[in-house]
């Protein structure tokens, strides 16, 4: 039987109609690999019924996983082209297991592929051509198999790999009879070679997932043959990544090579070796050869535990795999993009014998709420004029799409319905477990014209909704999820008909959404063992009734106090915030409810310096959001209970690494780790609270979720106490400490919150600007304080965000929020209230009274076109006369309706300024034919003003100078400008004769004197008692004068309201009855709805004074182009600023100033300020003379609260702060704050001293200075690049450390020499003694060019200068140098340090060897191969300098007896040698190498690093008497700073462990050595077909330093064809090996021979080598004793002490 395709097309539901005329003739065609079936036409029907079977036969070819037909439905025409109703897609992969038929039903796409309204039912049946088995035997081992590999698992394909189920390269082939579909069959090896040849494995461990362990550290090892490589280990992850690669290099037979074993296995790194083993994979090097390629690339291992095959996967490791032999070509080992939308399923190897099991993934969809409009209303409203059409329609066609591994399904489109019931079930197909981590929930918006629209995105993780259990199988579970809402969050709510890209991404997940837009009620739940029948189902009616349990709804109540709005960056219009929790709340969505969710509108005021704040003085605004929703307080409250223990656990390991860090005694560690454990038990031990059948409905995912957390905690329990008896080292405490918060914050993740966060946004006119997201649990009240939410009714500081980004430190603030947030049941309300005992609760009905202006009438309120009703709420939207407020149940109106003017509108425009210019405009006018006249004096605007002599300075305010007419405008030259009309503007500075006024400003400054006084003013003064405040429209800015533009006025009417039950809440709703004025604009009695302003009345007023102490900032990111800033600090707190000076050309600017905030005047009381007192921000600026100054980061810190007298009698302590910028950091900052409670009981501390006008930081609390000495050895420069296309020549480095500077000599010219003439500078400084508050050493270089320029050209902040503190030299001159002779023993005779070699491995044969020693170019016998001996010794002749290497590596076969004769050995280092040893350190003991920057890079350089400087310092006290003798100097004996010619030798051994570069997995390197512009290399006598040559070469030439000091060695690939390819290379700095005091310019032997393999070499003897050492270190020259003692400095030494003398 060759096999059949049966496609039964049963029906359509509503079919598009295309017709003008009647209805569509629809008829289905279905087309399969190029073959097309129709169905027969269906005239006139839009829900067609065709119940006709399609065949397809399949000529003895099975179906392959990617198969899949096309659907087609058509219109028929009788004349003309067939047009395209709707198509769709349907695989057949479902087809090849089980029944092999499926029940289908899809939707159709348009040709656009946009969904359409349409469904097509259909039936498919799969018969197997003859010879082909079930498809679930497909993975089963054969016995061939079993015989092949003798019982050891391979690896096969879970799915076919390649396209049409065939192997790469036999695309297209049909299978042959008995071969199974899905399997990769290894081909025959019978035949297979036996000449052993080079064969290259190279191995990338890319990731893996779903390691079936909790809290692991992992560690992949690979291993194949005897070989073993093993990746880096992962800390607390079950989805680490290595993207590491490991070669393997094997000389053996493909018949050998091809049945060996490749071994993948994942272990535990922090268990034990007998209980680390997680799960391997195994298969065999001869499958991945017969693979296209001879390789695997990015595959997926299912990794399983051989001991217990049941267990099934343990876990997925991503792989790439190459088999290279001689002439092989290397694939690309790249790996993928790490997605989620792959079918990684498809992708998979698997050992023999391990299915993964097939499962369904299903979704049931019940209902959604809240969906925010998404369409146009343009047709609507033209109905709504027409009058035609049903009721008010929600434009919004919304349904879901479920996606999960790369599949997908979604239900059916609810047309209208902002509210949808779908009751369907979406059904993915899925293998089980899989390695996808995402399981996404879209709902989207039906569109007919367009793409439809994302509407907002849930992801929910794998990992949160199942678990694989620990290693006995115990809290597992399945994926499952709900019967629950979850909550969807995007773009704001309200419709927009063009949506951002950025606002579209926010909709898809991508990034943090800032509005709430819906919640879906789902269900998740996974069947093993059997894959979906149908993508779609409705759900049954019983299961919809059940749902109804989880639905029940509690009150919640919301509350907050905003006690201050500061660092305000809206201005335009008045400001206002809006709290909501879902959509209650949301003040611009017209069909709620109104409630009371918004603070009154207000005018931001200046602060004085940047920002602008919100007055809201002693009245702070409160609001009161009521909601409904679950009672899920078991699942929130168990999360706060895991924060806090995870805090916890995070400060006790602070605790620990403190005392470490301070180096407290062992016994008083010991007690504070036994204390801290012994909290952490206690701790660990509450029990988490539980569901309440009465109260709270749990589900499935509830019930693991708590075992799992239960088990966990009782892990750490035991863990823990274990701990406690047996730890030994405080390092064991700490790690185990990191462990345990790692996993308390593991477990503290709740999938099923369906509480939605509450969200703050800040609105300005109508306009969001700003929000911020707080998590509902956080503030979240309970009758047990531990499970509050951390924020529950607590002061805290908020920084609000824009739409779309983070809280960016490179942008500005926002808005800073201070306030009080308490979410609770509503039957917990009174204890909101209760907690208010630092103010009154004050509710009041408010109203608006409204005017228009009319020139023949003046102000009135039955003006036509005023717009809105004559008594309204702020925004004119309701209607509300005083006299229909009616008093709401339970509440009573207190007093009589009184006027209450805006607070802002006391502020004068003078508010928060401390210098203000005062201007007048001088306005002149005259007719045609007469000169000018008619003075007036007017503003900016042309409202009259005062004239310019009757103007005075208010109270608190002095003037600066006198009146001047401003000229730094497009004026005349006595100031004026000209106009036809003043009213009209288009003033210009030349008087032509049809103008007929003129005018020009005067200016004046003022400064404040008192800002008591002015203050005082603002508060209480105000300009019109009658509360008017005047706009030119309702929309726009409300002020408080009048002016001759404005045309509508209002003023704030409110009457206070008292609870006549005490306890009863003042959430209520005002009902308004029409009254009698407004009946001919209303018929009958209507009533409406409105909302109460709300406070919190602070009746008391307290008085602060902050001293923010501003020491210093270092390491700053430069603002300007030359490399430098000029920055300054501005510093705000709560709603005052101020800022420091500018410190000019820094990075590390020392301000040394105290900003005085005094009089701040404040609310609060000190006793809820001290336990938690409003944040500080800072600010770092780059000043700019033109332009914007550039934010260069900001830092946040809190003051110490002082109350008491003893408080103030404590110094505060500087302490660095860490500055942010982009994400980063962007240095640090030196300061402290002090909030000192002003009383009249308590005197303040004096103020600091002032330096000019400015206060310096007092001396209690700036560091203490010493007289220190600076020594600066300024060596030479390197490397420098080009600044603005000219090489840096002549430069000049210039070192500053606060306020102290030294200058180096200009150089000559870098290209002649590069170091310094005279390198040695001195600084007598005054620094402070603690390391901790030293500022750093700026360095900076300039280059001398012609015409007087100067550019900066490279820059650079030296931050800790510890390691360069040393003692002052002894006035005699004479070094207090000591030997150190710790681990020396003079006694070891066989020791010699010599170049850095590295242990070679593999060598040559002994042929090769002799090759070598005969080549010219090869290391001579005069040199290298002299036999050691002394000169009465005789030479041995089989003894030579490689004997010597050969038993320095341990080659016993290659040295004969030269151990024997007790000749010295080699110490070869296994690294370079400036890290072979921690003495050594980089060779930098004479001169550091330090990096330039050019500081603000340029666009055209790819690095900042634009050169090196040669530099080193030595730091050390002064005595404090200047009139002391100066102690010597530590530089003072250099060497030569001039260019010096030096002979080199490079002594080239081997090299080991190459990488290849032959497609034979192989090299052909040689070397190349390279100094200045000499170039020297082996390429002819290159070592074919090695990755370990053996090279023996020795270069020898002359370089001149320091012009020429970078010796690079490269090792290079000999190619035939086509250019030489690096393998690598190192690069040697020669100049530091020379002026080191290691003497690393040649090995020193621990014997001085004249001949033999240990030949001294070195051009010195011994004596002249001490000499010239102790001259370095200013030490008196040796003086011997005879031939066994000497005296160096202060010590004498005899030999004898040091062993035996030979």
């Amino acid at each position: 039987m060759s096999g059949t395709l049966e496609v039964f097309v049963a029906n359509a539901v509503n079919v598009p109609n295309v017709e003008k005329i009647g209805k569509s003739d629809p008829y289905c065609s279905v087309e399969f690999l190029g073959i097309k079936r129709k169905t027969q036409v269906q005239k006139q029907n839009l829900n067609p019924t065709w119940n006709e079977k399609l065949e397809f036969n399949l000529a003895g070819k099975p179906l392959g996983v990617n198969d899949k037909i096309d659907v087609y439905v058509k219109d028929w025409e009788r004349v003309g082209r067939n047009r395209l109703l709707g198509t769709a897609s349907v695989t057949l992969r479902d087809l090849l297991s089980g029944t092999h038929s499926a029940q289908v039903s899809v939707n159709l796409t348009d040709a656009n592929k946009q969904q359409l309204p349409s469904t097509i039912n259909l039936k498919l049946t799969y018969i197997l051509p003859t010879g082909y088995s079930d498809q679930a035997t497909l993975d089963t081992k054969t016995q061939d198999d079993v015989d092949n590999h003798d019982g050891e698992e391979v690896g096969v394909i879970s799915d076919v790999e390649d396209s049409g189920g065939t192997p790469a390269g036999d695309q297209g082939a049909p299978l042959a009879p008995g071969q199974r579909p899905g399997r990769l069959k290894p081909k025959p090896r019978s035949n297979l070679s036996t000449k052993r040849q080079d064969f290259q494995i190279r191995v990338k461990v890319v990731e893996a997932r779903r390691i079936m362990k909790n809290n692991i550290h992992p560690v992949c090892r690979v291993g194949i043959e005897k070989q073993h490589r093993q990746t880096h280990v992962r800390k607390s992850t079950s989805s680490p990544y290595w993207n590491e690669v490991f070669f393997f290099n094997f000389f053996i037979s493909p018949a050998e090579l091809f049945n060996e074993l490749i071994t993948f296995a994942i272990f535990d790194a922090k268990k034990i070796r007998s209980d680390s083993f997680v799960g391997q994979f195994k298969c065999d090097i001869g499958m991945i050869h017969g693979k296209a390629q001879h390789s695997l690339v990015n595959k997926w291992l299912l990794l399983v535990d051989p001991a217990d095959a049941m267990s099934g996967a343990k876990g997925y490791l991503k792989v790439s795999i190459c088999v290279l032999g001689p002439g092989d070509i290397a694939p690309s080992l790249k790996p993928s993009v790490r997605g989620e939308d792959d079918d990684i399923e498809s992708n998979l190897l698997r050992p023999a014998g391990i299915n993964l099991s097939p499962a369904t993934l299903s979704l049931r969809v019940f209902r959604a709420e809240d969906i925010p409009r998404m369409d146009s209303g343009a047709m609507e409203g033209v109905k709504k004029i027409l009058g035609i059409g049903d009721e008010k329609k929600e434009l919004v066609d919304p349904y879901v799409k479920f996606e999960f591994a790369g599949k997908k399904a979604h239900s059916r489109v609810e047309y209208n319905s902002d509210h949808p019931t779908w009751n369907q079930q979406l059904q993915l197909g899925i293998r089980f477990p899989s390695m996808c981590e995402n399981i996404r929930t879209t709902v989207m918006d039906w569109d007919q014209f367009s793409r439809n629209d994302p509407i907002a995105c849930c992801n929910m993780l794998h990992a949160t909704v199942s678990s694989p259990g620990d290693e006995y199988g115990k809290c597992g579970f399945l994926p499952m999820f709900g019967p629950c809402y979850v909550n969807l969050y995007g773009s704001p709510r309200e419709f927009s008909a063009i949506v951002s890209e950025e606002y579209e991404k926010l909709n898809l997940g991508v990034g943090e959404g800032c509005s709430y837009r819906g919640r879906v009620l789902i269900e998740l739940s996974t069947q093993l063992g059997e894959l979906p029948s149908e993508p779609v189902q409705d759900i049954p009616s019983d299961d919809i009734l059940r749902m109804e349990s989880y639905m029940r709804r509690r009150k919640y109540r919301l509350h907050a106090a905003f006690l201050s709005a500061t660092m305000v960056d809206a201005i335009d219009a008045p400001v206002e915030f809006e709290i909501s929790i879902g959509n209650y709340g949301n003040k611009l969505d017209e069909n709620l409810t109104p409630c009371s969710s918004t603070t009154q509108p207000t005018n931001a005021v200046f602060d004085g310096l940047s920002y602008h704040f919100l007055p809201w003085t002693n009245l702070k605004p409160c609001v009161v959001v009521d909601s409904q929703w679950e009672d899920i307080s078991f699942r929130l409250e168990s999360l706060n209970m895991l924060n806090k223990l995870a805090d916890k656990l995070g400060q006790y390991t602070k605790e620990l690494k403190a005392g470490v860090k301070e180096k407290l005694p062992k016994e008083s560690m010991a007690s504070m780790a036994i204390r801290i454990l012994d909290e952490v038990i206690s701790l660990a031990s509450r029990p988490l609270p539980e569901a309440i059948p009465s109260r709270h409905r749990a589900n499935l995912l509830d019930t693991n979720v708590a075992k799992m957390r239960q088990d966990q905690i009782a892990h750490i329990i035991e863990s823990a106490t274990l701990l406690r008896e047996t730890a030994t080292s405080l390092e064991d405490v700490i790690s185990e400490m990191e462990e345990y918060g790692a996993l308390i914050k593991h477990l503290a993740i709740e999938p099923q919150n369906s509480m939605p966060d509450v969200i703050i946004w800040m609105i300005s006119g109508n306009r969001r600007i700003a929000y911020c997201r707080i998590p509902a649990h956080e503030v979240l009240h309970s009758e047990t304080e531990e499970r509050c939410g951390a924020q529950c009714g607590t002061v805290q500081t908020l920084y609000l965000k824009y739409p779309g980004k983070s809280f960016d430190s490179s942008l500005p603030v926002p808005c800073q929020l201070r306030l009080k947030i308490w979410l609770g049941l509503a039957q917990y309300d009174q204890q909101w209230h209760e907690a208010q005992t630092d103010g009154e609760w004050v509710v009041f009905a408010e109203t608006y009274e409204n005017q228009m202006y009319l020139p023949a009438v003046g102000w009135t309120q039955k003006a036509p076109t005023m717009g809105r009703s004559k008594w309204s709420d702020s925004s004119g939207k309701l209607k509300l006369p005083k006299e229909s407020f009616m008093e709401p149940q339970g509440w009573r109106f207190v007093g009589d309706w009184y006027i209450s003017p805006e607070i802002s509108m006391s502020f004068d425009r003078d508010a928060g300024h401390r210098k203000f210019l005062e201007d007048v405009f001088e306005h002149e006018n005259r007719i045609p034919g007469v000169g000018w006249g008619m003075t007036s004096w007017a503003d900016m605007r042309g409202d009259s003003f005062t004239s310019r002599d009757e103007i005075v300075a208010s109270e608190g305010w002095e003037w600066e100078d006198v009146w001047q007419v401003d000229l730094n405008r497009a004026v005349d030259e006595d100031g004026w400008e000209y106009a036809v009309e003043s009213s009209m503007g288009g003033y210009g500075a030349v008087e032509k004769r049809y103008h007929l006024c003129r005018r020009r400003r005067w200016v004046r400054s003022r400064t404040l004197t008192n800002p008591e006084m002015a203050g005082k003013k603002d508060e209480e003064h105000l300009p019109d008692s009658s509360g008017w405040e005047y706009a030119v429209f309702f929309n726009t800015k409300f002020h408080h004068k009048n002016r001759h533009t404005d045309i509508v006025r209002r003023r704030r009417w409110h009457r206070k309201m008292i609870a006549q039950q005490p306890g009863t809440s003042p959430v209520f709703i005002n009902k308004l009855k029409a009254s009698s004025e407004d009946s001919s604009d209303d018929e009958g009695e209507v009533q409406t709805l409105s909302t109460p302003r709300m406070f919190l009345s602070l009746p008391e007023v307290y008085k602060y004074e902050l001293r923010a102490y501003m020491y210093q900032a270092r390491d700053l990111n430069a603002g300007d182009k030359s490399g430098t800033s000029d920055p300054y600090a501005q510093v705000s707190f709560l709603n005052y600023s101020q800022a420091t000076e500018q410190v000019k050309k820094t990075l590390s600017p020392t301000w040394d100033q105290t900003l005085l905030f005094d009089k701040i005047v404040c609310h609060e009381s000190p006793a809820v300020i001290a336990v938690n007192p409003p944040e500080i921000v800072i600010e770092i600026f780059d000043y700019n003379k033109f332009g914007k100054p550039d934010m260069l980061g900001r830092a946040f810190a809190k003051p110490k609260v002082k109350i008491t007298a003893d408080d103030y009698q404590e110094n505060a302590c500087l302490e660095w702060y860490t500055i942010s910028h982009d994400g980063g950091e962007g240095g640090e900052l030196l300061a402290a704050f002090e909030l000192f409670a002003v009383s009249d009981n308590v005197t303040l501390p004096f103020q600091p001293e002032k330096h000019g006008a400015l206060y310096n930081v007092p001396s209690g609390i700036r560091p203490v200075l010493k007289r220190t000495g600076i020594e600066i050895l300024c060596w030479g420069v390197r490397s420098m690049k080009n600044f603005q296309l000219s090489a840096v020549t002549s430069p000049v480095v210039e070192f500053s450390i606060g306020s102290y500077i030294a200058k180096s000599e200009v150089m000559v010219n870098t290209k002649k020499n590069p170091n310094f003439p005279k390198p040695v500078l001195f600084l007598d400084v005054l620094i402070p003694i603690e390391e901790h508050y030293t500022p750093p050493m700026n360095i900076r270089v300039k280059d001398h060019r012609q015409f007087g320029r100067h550019p900066l050209v490279g820059c650079l902040s030296v931050g800790k200068l510890e390691k360069y503190r040393c003692d002052c030299l002894p006035l005699t001159g004479e070094s207090t140098f000591e030997f150190d002779f710790t681990g020396l023993d003079a006694t070891d005779r066989n020791s010699e340090h010599v170049v850095d070699f590295e242990v070679v491995e593999e060598y040559v044969e002994s042929g090769e060897a002799s090759a070598l020693n005969n080549d010219k170019k090869a290391i001579s016998r005069s040199s290298l191969s002299s036999k050691q001996g002394d000169t009465t010794q005789e030479q041995a002749e089989d003894i030579d300098w490689w004997s010597k290497y050969y038993a320095s590596c341990g080659e016993t076969s290659r040295y004969g007896d030269y151990l024997e004769k007790g000749y010295d050995t080699l110490e070869i280092y296994d690294t370079e040698l400036e890290k072979a040893n921690d003495f050594f350190n980089g060779f930098t003991d004479f001169c550091d190498t330090f990096l330039l920057k050019r500081g603000r890079s340029l666009d055209e350089e790819e690095s900042d690093i634009v050169g090196e400087l040669k530099a080193s310092f030595k730091i050390y006290p002064l005595p404090d008497d200047p009139k002391e003798h100066m102690p010597p100097q530590h530089f003072s004996t250099l060497p030569s700073s001039d260019p010096e010619e030096c002979i080199v030798r490079v002594y080239i051994i081997a090299a080991n462990d190459l990488q290849p570069k032959d497609s034979s997995g192989l090299a052909d390197p040689y070397i190349v050595v390279k100094i200045g512009q000499q170039r020297f290399d082996t390429m002819d006598n290159y070592k074919p077909n090695t990755l370990n040559p053996i090279f023996g070469h020795l270069f020898e030439f002359t370089a001149n330093i320091p012009l020429e000091t970078e010796l690079k060695i490269k090792v290079v690939d000999y190619d035939i064809i086509g250019s030489d390819d690096l393998i690598g290379e190192t690069i040697i700095d020669l100049e530091n090996r020379i002026l080191t005091k290691h003497r690393a310019t040649c090995g020193l032997p621990a014997n001085y021979c004249l001949t033999g393999p240990n030949q001294w070499r070195n051009a010195l003897t011994p004596k002249e080598i001490l000499v010239n050492f102790c001259q370095q270190n200013n030490i008196a020259e040796p003086i011997y004793y005879g031939k066994t003692g000497l005296k160096i400095g202060h010590r004498v030494l005899n030999i004898g002490d040091f062993g035996e003398i030979y």
